[in-house]
């Protein structure tokens, strides 16, 4: 009975672990599109970018986040931007803080 309990404690763990490490990694998503506008903020800004599928992300971009001031890069309007990083949803909005800037056209 004692075996029986700790291999039921060691396959809930396991299953614990197991799925905050799925959560963790579906954290990290990219996303592309082209900037329509942009608002500067204390320490970065925020980039409204409208992908293909006409969805639209507000990216939060600052130079903590991105791994310092040779990772950081100043977005323009009009630029096509491919950016990867952690996304939320609120009720209407989908944000993503930005950690990489993956390319600029």
């Amino acid at each position: 009975m004692k075996n029986l309990k700790k291999i039921s404690f060691l396959f809930v763990l396991m299953t614990f672990v197991i799925s905050c490490k799925t959560m963790k990694d579906s954290s990290s998503n990219t996303v592309t599109g082209k900037v329509d506008s942009i608002e500067a903020g204390k320490d970065g800004y925020t980039a409204k970018i409208s992908t293909a599928a006409k969805e639209v992300y507000f990216a939060t971009i600052s130079i903590v986040n991105v791994g310092g001031p040779q990772n950081y890069k100043q977005l323009k309007i009009g630029d096509n931007v491919s950016v990867k990083g952690e996304i939320w949803k609120t009720e209407e909005e989908k944000h993503i803080k930005v950690t990489e800037i993956i390319s600029v056209k």
